[in-house]
């Protein structure tokens, strides 16, 4: 779930952020399936931040799908990239999971979901996410990570200003 600054970073090559999301979350996990989950975090923010801006939903979906290996979170992944087209999030979690068995592939298809129906839109993406219940801070924190990878993914001024400031230490072009 904090994986999206590293795959922000790496803008320009998602292959890498999702190999460089690899051998970092090991540190933390040892999960494959968690493991694959930050690998498709990492991804999907790269393919948001990068140059040429976000992919449509569909090609988002696709590119993290096909950098990820073969597991349960890839399969969500595929089921999710098939449900693009689902109005209810309640729905679509009830398919593919929120979060409600805090496992990764219970979480990040719904998350990557729910980020690829609003990319450039920050509320929307949060209270879609949020709405549907389970491991919501999980949830909103990799749809808030990933969609604010991208030049229009910006949280709403008004929450930014509610937010605490950053300590004096922090640069101030962040």
């Amino acid at each position: 779930m904090r994986i999206a600054p590293l795959g922000a970073w790496y803008a320009d090559d998602p292959e890498q952020a999702t190999h460089q999301a690899e051998i970092s979350a090991y540190i933390t996990h040892q999960h494959r399936e968690a493991v694959v989950g930050a690998m498709a975090v990492a991804a999907a923010a790269a393919f948001v931040a990068a140059p040429g801006g976000p992919p449509g939903a569909g090609a988002l979906l696709d590119g993290v799908i096909d950098l990820v290996p073969k597991s349960a979170v890839g399969a969500g992944l595929r089921r999710a990239r098939d449900m693009l087209d689902y109005g209810d999030a309640a729905t679509v979690a009830a398919v593919l999971g929120c979060g409600r068995r805090t496992t990764a592939h219970d979480t990040v298809p719904f998350a990557l979901w729910s980020a690829a129906r609003s990319l450039g839109d920050y509320e929307q993406a949060f209270w879609t996410t949020a709405q549907v219940g389970g491991d919501v801070d999980t949830t909103c924190a990799i749809v808030g990570g990933v969609i604010a990878s991208g030049k229009a993914g910006a949280p709403p001024a008004e929450w930014v200003q509610r937010t605490e400031p950053l300590p004096d230490w922090v640069p101030a072009s962040l």
